[in-house]
């Protein structure tokens, strides 16, 4: 599959690694073509040959799924970039740094209204890139949307995730609140780890049952 990113960050270095090193192609696509070409290099010398540079029209343009990984204040501008048809994973946050709040809830439904025929599916938004660097096998990977989700989902596999159905894309909000709200505690102190030990016994006594 051929793969742009809109960004040359942390981000859109760590999962283009990953699914170059699966066998897809990867284009890395950034306002600054020297910054894209550097990470293509550094994702060529780690083992992905299939990679290359270029702007962020040009990745756009070579994607048939695009990772959106810029700053999510202007995520549905650069998304306006993508022409209709084509998948655009958006894996922001738009965190409000002072409290750890949600500076502009629901980034992906931005999306979808600003930029019709564009299939917009969010994941990836609940890791730092060093996760997705070394992803460890079986990380559950919540993915919402209403069209090309197994799409999607194929790449969280292609990584050694598991694809977790979250719902439909009127559900990102929630994932990307999830997101405020681990980073905020974390930045704390807190372990946000240890907040799900046991969900299915958590929930057990409350969702319906056998019997």
């Amino acid at each position: 599959m051929r793969i742009g990113t809109l960004g040359n960050g942390l981000m859109a270095e760590a999962l283009a690694g990953q699914w170059v090193k699966a066998g897809h192609e990867v284009m890395i696509g950034g306002r600054d073509r020297d910054r894209a070409v550097e990470a293509a290099k550094r994702i060529a010398a780690a083992g992905g040959s299939r990679v290359e540079a270029g702007s962020l029209v040009e990745a756009a343009e070579y994607g048939e799924v695009v990772l959106l990984a810029v700053p999510a204040e202007v995520a549905v501008e650069v998304a306006g970039l993508v022409a209709a048809g084509r998948t655009v994973i958006d894996c922001t946050n738009a965190l409000d740094h002072r409290d750890f709040t949600l500076a502009q809830p629901a980034t992906a439904e931005a999306i979808a209204r600003a930029v019709p025929g564009v299939n917009v599916v969010k994941a990836f938004n609940l890791a730092a890139d060093a996760v997705w660097r070394n992803p460890p096998s079986g990380l559950g990977v919540p993915i919402c949307g209403d069209e090309a989700v197994d799409v999607v989902a194929g790449l969280v596999r292609d990584i050694g995730g598991v694809p977790v159905a979250a719902g439909g894309l009127v559900r990102a909000k929630l994932l990307e609140a999830t997101a405020a709200l681990a980073i905020g505690i974390w930045v704390g102190g807190g372990d946000v780890r240890g907040m799900f030990p046991s969900l299915g016994d958590a929930f057990g006594a409350v969702l319906p049952g056998e019997s």
